[in-house]
């Protein structure tokens, strides 16, 4: 949740401007993270380097590329769609304490 929550303050930070301990700090602080110095400058490494790699990955020109779906050409195994069980609802019927024009009855518990 807090992760989440950080990441969504991160995508309000303008793209172009790079990120620099304050923003950490900030950042920690809305997340209600304690983070200290040394924490808040690994977290700082970590999420310059995520940040260029999506710069990187949105210059990529993916016109004429179709989106997929999986990342593998898979298809799901299906059984065949057959009855394997024989209708029983007369034998169901015929044992149920109370029925009425094939409802099964039961005792009213709301009034």
């Amino acid at each position: 949740m807090k992760l989440r929550c950080a990441f969504k303050i991160l995508q309000t930070i303008n793209q172009n401007m790079a990120l620099n301990l304050d923003d950490i700090k900030r950042i920690a602080h809305l997340a209600r993270i304690e983070v200290s110095e040394s924490e808040a400058q690994e977290t700082l490494n970590k999420l310059s380097g995520i940040l260029g790699l999506i710069e990187q990955m949105q210059a990529v020109d993916t016109t004429g590329i179709v989106p997929m779906s999986h990342s593998q050409d898979v298809t799901q195994r299906l059984r065949e769609d057959v009855v394997t069980k024989t209708n029983q609802r007369e034998l169901f019927q015929s044992i149920a304490p109370a029925t009425q024009d094939g409802l099964y009855l039961v005792p009213r518990v709301i009034e």
